[in-house]
């Protein structure tokens, strides 16, 4: 039903002199998507107050209301042409009074946790990139087709943008940070399996997607699929999900995720996660599930390595040392890493497998396929862990889909099923096998991917075979030079 809406959009936006990528394309769209849902939604909670015969009082005055401004209706409920704003008019609007009024909520809010807080956030990062107060006008009415008022809407709505987050890997190495495969982040959380009451954190957001995913799980039911009481639907909105992200645009766009998804306020927080020391972590900050895919191939600077207790310059093992400390004693993790983590020798690398296998239990490694991440120049395998417990046995399956992956042919739910059935048991099968702690090099730890089931012995051909076949290929070489001599003449 939207689907269109959203090209039509992306189309204006083409057009325009300030918007010359994907990434600004959904983020240009992402505040408007937020103005209007948050129009919708104080329109919802009015007609609700009215039933009940008392006053809302609206978070954003009248004439910042985007039917003030956006779109102004007349008393048919059309488009008001006459009244609305366009060309430079509307560009000086937005630039230097609605933007600096929207900005202003975060110091007027009570606590960051409210939706006022996260208003003033979102305007304090994000600009108006749109040059044209045309462009912007044509977009605006098409937003406006939008609507926000149902589940199903919603749904679709989610969906969409998702689609739209997943696109902006084509826009460049940074926008691919932002999008984890939802196949791989559903088989996660189908082997986490989050419960209501608990607490799930990603300290590396991106654009919010395995808490968007555990949110979908949790609200159907989870692996039991009940129905939710009206507290479960209380806590599963306010004290189940927090995140943290560095990056002001995939802030913006981690927050418009979650609420599409249909949390009113996400508990995201805009800061470089790195930055805190590890000292700092009480009990009263820890969670019972991380779900979470760090930026691997980073560097940080030697200030922030000094934050961490095994000091290295690698994003994904600084922000692995987080994870274990942020988990509570007996807390679950699944988390994406670089292949690179399980066979590295250098001492940062040695010493923190040696951490990892001692305070939690590495119960299980999937080694994911070439091109899992599309635009990644590099391997990633999946850490399953419990906080509280020695490693005794780490149980691995190597993901073989059949098929090289591709933009065109990426990672689907089916892919993943064999592996979610077999690690409920941690059976042997052609692509799994375990593997004892006590097997491991004492000075190494190594844990590379080894199939024990595949040999990886490379039979050889003698020389004088391929000597041979040398001298057989040049005959046919021959020939074949010959007859075209023949067909042209010498």
């Amino acid at each position: 039903m939207f689907e269109q809406t959203f090209k039509n959009i992306d189309d204006i936006l083409h057009k325009d002199a300030g918007c010359s990528s994907k990434l600004d394309y959904t983020e240009q769209t992402s505040w408007m998507l937020f103005l209007k849902y948050l129009d919708d939604l104080e329109f919802a909670k009015s007609q609700e107050a009215e039933l009940m015969k008392v006053e809302y009082n609206y978070i954003i005055d009248e004439e910042h209301r985007w039917g003030s401004w956006a779109a102004p209706k007349t008393d048919l409920g059309e488009f008001d042409h006459d009244n609305a704003l366009t060309g430079d008019d509307l560009i000086d609007y937005v630039d230097q009074e609605l933007f600096p009024y929207l900005k202003s909520f975060k110091q007027r809010a009570d606590n960051p946790n409210t939706i006022e807080y996260k208003i003033g956030e979102i305007f304090g990062e994000i600009k108006n990139k749109i040059q044209s107060g045309y462009s912007l006008r044509d977009a605006l009415e098409k937003v406006d087709e939008l609507r926000f008022r149902s589940q199903k809407e919603k749904h679709e709505l989610s969906h969409l943008y998702e689609v739209k987050i997943k696109n902006m890997g084509n826009a460049g190495r940074n926008g691919g940070e932002y999008y984890t495969p939802r196949p791989l982040i559903r088989a996660m959380i189908d082997i986490v399996q989050p419960q209501i009451g608990e607490t799930i954190y990603d300290g590396a957001a991106g654009s919010a997607g395995f808490l968007c995913e555990a949110y979908d799980y949790l609200r159907q039911g989870g692996a039991e699929k009940k129905q939710l009481k009206s507290d479960e639907l209380k806590t599963l909105q306010e004290s189940t999900f927090y995140a943290k992200e560095k990056k002001s645009l995939a802030y913006v766009i981690a927050i418009m995720n979650m609420i599409l998804h249909g949390i009113e306020a996400p508990n995201v927080v805009h800061t470089n996660t790195l930055a805190e020391n590890l000292q700092d972590i009480t009990p009263s900050s820890q969670h019972d599930i991380v779900l979470a895919n760090p930026p691997f191939g980073g560097k940080e600077r030697k200030e922030i390595q000094q934050n961490f207790p095994i000091k290295s310059s690698e994003t994904a093992f600084l922000f692995l040392q987080h994870f274990i400390k942020s988990l509570k004693p007996g807390g679950r993790a699944a988390i994406v890493i670089t292949n690179t983590f399980l066979s590295k020798t250098d001492n940062a690398t040695v010493a923190l497998r040696r951490e990892l296998l001692e305070s939690c239990n590495l119960h299980t490694v999937l080694d994911c396929p070439e091109k899992t991440f599309l635009g990644a120049g590099v391997r990633t395998v999946v850490l399953f862990f419990v906080k509280g417990e020695a490693t005794r046995s780490t149980w691995f399956y190597k993901l073989n889909p059949g098929r090289s992956l591709g933009k065109t042919n990426p990672l689907n739910d089916d892919d993943l099923k064999d592996f979610i059935n077999l690690q409920k048991s941690g059976a042997d099968s052609d692509n799994s096998w375990s593997l004892s702690r006590r097997d491991l090099d004492e000075d190494t730890l190594d844990l590379s991917v080894h199939n024990p089931h595949v040999s990886d012995e490379v039979i050889l051909r003698k020389p004088g075979e391929i000597v041979e076949e040398i001298i057989s290929l040049d005959q046919q070489s021959e020939v074949i030079l010959a007859n075209i001599q023949k067909v042209f003449g010498k």
